[in-house]
């Protein structure tokens, strides 16, 4: 059929919007699995140093008193996740080892409670496999209520295998906004709550 035959163009016109349709919708379902699909890319190839490996216990690790580890911390969140996040310590010195403790910080900023969960990283990523975190607030998602802040400890250890030309690690954290956020109606109810969490 020629497009000049009555109906032609209509029809060319509707195929045109279903497949537009369709690469929007290909594009919103990507975006909401691009975390999990970066989780599983990260932890077959190692790259950007991605640590998701399960809390341990220290036990049975000898702490090299001879050598010390500078450790920095860095936090940022997705574009558009209304929080404030960063560490309270921008870097400690540690014994390879050595059981430590750090806190970073979490304000929520916007009217409304919001469920965020964090994607941590190591660098150089060769140091990510020495990198043991004990406790870390990113094994779990995390809920603000609206204007509450939190401070979240992370326990952790570099293990005495770093390589010795390893002399600065960094441990990074990058929130983002989980598809699993709580309805108006909870957000009303537990917002005591929560705040109560935040001044803990």
């Amino acid at each position: 059929m020629s497009v000049n035959e009555p109906g032609g163009g209509q029809r060319s016109n509707r195929t045109l919007v279903r497949r537009l349709l369709l690469v929007v919708v290909a594009m919103f379902g990507f975006g909401f699995a691009l975390v999990p699909l970066y989780d599983v890319f990260c932890d077959v190839t190692g790259i950007n140093g991605k640590t998701n490996r399960v809390a341990e216990q220290a036990d049975g690790l000898v702490v090299d008193q001879t050598r010390w580890v500078t450790v920095e911390f860095v936090g940022s969140v997705q574009s558009d996740l209304p929080w404030s996040f960063g560490p309270n310590d921008v870097k400690m010195r540690v014994h390879p080892g050595q059981l430590s403790e750090t806190t970073y910080y979490a304000e929520n900023l916007s009217d409304r409670a919001i469920i965020g969960q964090a994607v941590p990283s190591v660098a150089p990523g060769v140091a990510a496999k020495y990198f043991r975190k004990i406790e870390c607030f990113c094994f779990s998602q995390q809920e603000l209520a609206a204007g509450a802040r939190r401070d979240m400890p992370v326990r952790f250890v570099v293990e005495p295998g770093l390589p010795p030309e390893i002399g600065t690690v960094t441990l990074s954290y990058t929130f983002f906004e989980s598809k699993n956020q709580p309805d108006a109606e909870q957000d009303h109810s537990n917002h005591a709550k929560f705040g109560v969490d935040a001044e803990a």
